[in-house]
């Protein structure tokens, strides 16, 4: 992981959640934790740890942010994932 995919990481878990991490920069960060980008119908995407837990979203329209309930959602995904403790 590069330093500014931990910068990203610790921008997941600052409180109170952000709303200006692009989500292309979420992505490349599941990319850094091996996780496996499975593209779904429109802007629906779903993540894939080697371990078998799924994330799903729904890339942002008209913004390059990810919604606040996105990151909250990520965040308690990464702490399953044992990524990170809260």
């Amino acid at each position: 992981m590069n330093r500014k995919q931990l910068k990203t990481l610790d921008s997941i878990f600052a409180v109170p959640t952000r709303a200006n991490i692009k989500f292309g920069d979420l992505e490349k960060l599941m990319s850094a934790l091996e996780a496996e980008l499975i593209e779904g119908r429109g802007s629906g995407i779903a993540f894939v740890m080697p371990s078998g837990l799924k994330w799903e979203a729904h890339r942002p329209h008209l913004q390059k942010e990810a919604k606040k309930y996105q990151i909250e959602s990520l965040r308690d995904f990464l702490v399953l994932a044992g990524v990170r403790d809260e």
